[in-house]
């Protein structure tokens, strides 16, 4: 339904006139086009239409359903009486007043104060020679009299850290080269074609070497980085972290206080448009990590932001997160719900955005999650399940998956909630791909096992093919899981250096043989030893280690063996994609299955040895007599391997094992990981 323009305008031109609310299709979107000129007046040449926000503008968000109020709301270069300037709104239901403040004012508390619109509680002022990187404010006089200096909800763009001022911008003009991939994104089903996701942090991926305080990167120096390299490993997608502007570097962006705005941190808005043009001229799809569960409490952004809760609940057993100190949005409120929903497709239009990655969402989804008896309130039937949330995402999905099919929501979601992925319209919450958080929970616990004792867990390793089928899965290692004393993943391993890399490439083996899209947090591609931290960059000194350089080019290529055979992603929520041929050898701690592909063709057979002892003559089973060719021996020494061999080609017997007709048999390096072609 959205994204229906430029039909129906004459409608909400009328109805405008007329006092009439809109329907039907101008209702979604058309409002969003209109035009104003009084009398005689006409464009200065140059200048984009004039801007100002009209009844079926207030109606519209006043239902939630205004997906193009970003273009309204907030400040927008326009034009009055022949002078240009800014046009400057603000939601605000409950001020007795609200004053636009900035430099382009001297900061004068009541020179520039702005007009209530009508019932809805939407604010307006024009002011005239505003021009761009002007600092701004809203100054709302609370109802009991309180002064709130309010950076604006749908700025654009805002002043560096640790100032809190708006700034104003023009998101026009940039010259996007990438029609081809947009073209192609939305022809193409998410769930068959191949996802390896490089989840990185801007400020701490690399720092300049210039020494200065914070090193950050401008998103235009840091495209001329992680382009080749994101090229050369051969990723699909990357997700960035802490894009929305935020006030605390150490919250790593999920604490946000500007939704419409890319952090300051690293350059202008049209800075972070070259990032993601460069990113999809080289095939690179962009997810952005987005946080509807909660906003910061910091006194610039949402909260109590006219003197009332207007975009958190006022209960605070509705309204806050005891744990994370921070505000809980108001998903019953059709405004906020709209503020929501039209900031996912704010970035989607006007950033070319590939998916977002949405934040705790089991979060939303219980009224009790985190929270002790009396810090929550039931729902109206007495449970602890959030409708009003369950409606929201059902709503966003619709709308957003509904008009961009191409365009991936990927829910984290840490519990067993039935159908968040799946069809929009119906039961599910209608998401493309969820966080399989069980899959990561029990292959670290497993990885972080003594082989002596993972024996004793080698079931914990085959559980999540139980239950691939329930929902469309991403298997995750993040950022989350080499952070807080957790270890980076390559010292979560047991044993000495060599031992913890041979372990670390076994483990990857297995994740990228398994069922499910992939996820790695930057610097586990090469093992990066200590935890992860926002305040410096990645230790890419280690490449110059033998251990650290396999474990790159080993990640390197397990992703071009990824994006070359269809067998690794096309099927993976189905078993036809995946057999196990021998998910029970408990005792030698071994795993073996067979990934399929569409066609029968290029089917590939995984063989993997989880201990440190080499398996000599040993048996597999397999599904057909045919020849086995090796594709990938973890052991190899450009890996950081011992270099234990593995023939080059088997052929498989009619030996009977394990409930197959045919098996083969090889000696396994120890924390070998084999991957046959057949």
């Amino acid at each position: 339904m959205a994204g229906q323009t430029g039909k129906g305008t004459k409608e909400v031109a009328a109805r405008q006139a007329t006092g009439k609310k809109p329907s039907g299709k101008a209702a979604l979107e058309g409002s969003g086009t209109a035009k104003a000129v009084s009398g005689t007046e006409k464009r200065i040449p140059g200048m984009p239409d004039q801007v100002f926000i009209s009844e079926a503008d207030q109606y519209l968000f006043s239902q939630g359903t205004h997906y193009d109020i970003y273009k309204k709301l907030g400040a927008h270069k326009s034009w009055e009486n022949g002078e240009s300037g800014y046009y400057f709104g603000v939601w605000a239901p409950n001020a007795a007043s609200v004053h636009v403040i900035g430099s382009f004012n001297g900061w004068n508390e009541t020179s520039h104060p702005m007009e209530k619109l009508g019932p809805v509680g939407i604010w307006g002022a024009f002011v005239p020679g505003v021009g761009e990187g002007a600092m701004y404010k809203f100054l709302v006089t609370a109802a009991d009299g309180r002064k709130l200096y309010k950076a604006d909800p749908f700025a654009n763009y805002a002043e560096f850290r640790p100032g809190t001022a708006s700034v104003t911008t023009d998101l026009t003009g940039f010259s996007w080269q990438d029609g081809k991939w947009m073209e192609q994104r939305d022809k193409k089903d998410p769930q068959r074609e191949p996802m390896a996701i490089y989840e990185c942090h801007v400020g701490s991926f690399m720092k300049h070497p210039d020494g200065t305080e914070d090193g950050f990167y401008n998103y235009r120096e840091f495209a001329d980085r992680i382009v080749g390299y994101l090229k050369e490993m051969k990723y699909t997608h990357v997700e960035l972290m802490g894009i929305a502007e935020h006030p605390f570097d150490g919250s790593w962006g999920y604490q946000v206080t500007g939704y419409y705005a890319p952090t300051a941190r690293y350059g202008t808005p049209k800075d972070f448009m070259y990032l993601v043009n460069e990113l999809h001229k080289i095939g690179v799809g962009v997810i952005l990590d987005w946080v509807p569960a909660h906003f910061a409490t910091d006194a610039h952004g949402l909260g109590e932001f006219d003197g009332q809760c207007i975009y958190e609940h006022p209960d605070p057993r509705l309204g806050e997160h005891p744990d994370w100190g921070t505000k809980i949005f108001n998903y019953g409120k059709y405004e906020v719900k709209n503020f929501l929903i039209a900031n996912v497709l704010f970035w989607l239009r006007e950033f070319h955005v590939d998916g977002i990655r949405v934040d705790a969402v089991a979060s939303m989804l219980y009224l009790d999650y985190g929270k002790k008896d009396g810090q929550w309130l039931p729902n109206k039937f007495g449970g602890n399940k959030n409708l009003e949330a369950i409606e929201f995402f059902k709503h966003m999905n619709s709308v957003v998956r509904g008009t961009y099919p191409g365009f991936l929501t990927i829910a984290e979601e840490s519990t067993a909630w039935p159908d968040v992925t799946g069809q929009i319209g119906g039961d599910s919450l209608g998401f493309t791909f969820k966080w399989n958080m069980g899959w990561m929970h029990d292959f670290c616990e497993y990885m972080k096992l003594d082989p002596i004792y993972r024996k004793g867990c080698h079931y914990g390793m085959t559980f999540a093919m139980s239950y691939n089928e329930a929902e469309k899965y991403i298997l995750p290692l993040s950022h989350d899981e080499v952070v807080h004393l957790k270890c980076s993943m390559v010292n979560k391993m047991p044993g000495y250096p060599m031992d913890k890399y041979a372990n670390l490439r076994v483990g990857y083996a297995y994740m990228f043989g398994h069922s499910g899209k992939k996820l790695l947090f930057m610097g586990q591609e090469f093992g990066q030893e200590r935890e992860w931290s926002e305040a410096r960059e990645l230790d890419w000194f280690l490449l110059g280690e033998k251990n650290n350089a396999g474990m790159q080019e080993f990640v390197k290529e397990l992703l071009h063996l990824y994006r070359k055979y269809p067998a690794l992603y096309e099927l993976d929520d189905s078993w036809d994609g995946f057999e196990w041929m021998n998910a029970d050898d408990a005792e030698e701690s071994v795993f073996s299955f067979v990934r399929k592909s569409s066609t029968g063709t290029n089917n590939l057979l995984f063989v993997l040895n989880m201990t440190p002892v080499k398996r000599e003559e040993y048996r597999v089973p397999v599904p057909r007599k045919k020849k086995y060719k090796l594709l990938l021996n973890s052991d190899e020494e450009r890996f950081g391997g011992w270099g234990n061999e593995l023939p080059a080609e088997i052929t498989a017997q009619k030996v009977p094992y394990h409930y197959h007709d045919y098996s083969l048999t090889m000696d396994l390096p120890p924390y070998g990981a084999a991957v046959y072609l057949f």
